[in-house]
């Protein structure tokens, strides 16, 4: 489903609000010493990140229903995500992106698509421990992995056990 004049321009507009919250959200994040990751690689084009997209919502946004069914609307009519689930552990509402062609793995609106498209995997450097799809050409390393690799070298820790711990903790370079 390819993007009209109306939708384009309403998209727009929500792309600058994004940019806005982002750029203060961010700003926030770095002057508590965040981003805690560098992000390696590059998009290889696998779609993993655009066969079901996920939106993280606050605890009333997931659990006011009026407050749920505006912002799935939202979605919906002007971003083409069709509800698919919930993820209740995490707050998360998964999605299926009608501009998404498992075939071809594009987007048949690239150049509109919503801020949360436009800024992956960048958000994930943000995040705890990210965690990317198998497939993906992306990876996070840990900015500060080196005293913390030092210090597992120095448990007496398995061989494979340390190498797990590197792994999850993306303490690789």
């Amino acid at each position: 489903m390819k993007d009209g004049p109306l939708r384009r321009s309403i998209k727009r507009l929500a792309r600058l609000r994004y940019d806005f919250d982002l750029a203060v959200t961010r700003l926030l994040l770095r002057a508590r010493g965040e981003p805690r990751y560098r992000l390696t690689g590059a998009c290889n084009g696998c779609g993993r990140c655009c066969e079901s997209p996920t939106l993280a919502v606050s605890r009333p946004v997931f659990f006011l229903r009026s407050l749920r069914w505006l912002v799935l609307t939202w979605h919906r009519l002007v971003n083409g995500f069709e509800y698919v689930g919930e993820d209740r552990r995490h707050k998360l509402f998964v999605l299926r992106c009608t501009h998404y062609d498992p075939t071809t793995k594009q987007c048949d609106s690239y150049d509109s698509r919503p801020g949360m498209c436009r800024d992956y995997p960048r958000n994930l450097a943000f995040e705890a421990l990210p965690e990317f799809f198998p497939e993906c050409g992306y990876s996070a390393v840990y900015k500060k992995a080196e005293p913390l690799r030092q210090a597992l070298k120095n448990s007496n820790l398995s061989p494979e056990k340390y190498e797990e711990l590197v792994r999850k903790l993306h303490l690789r370079e």
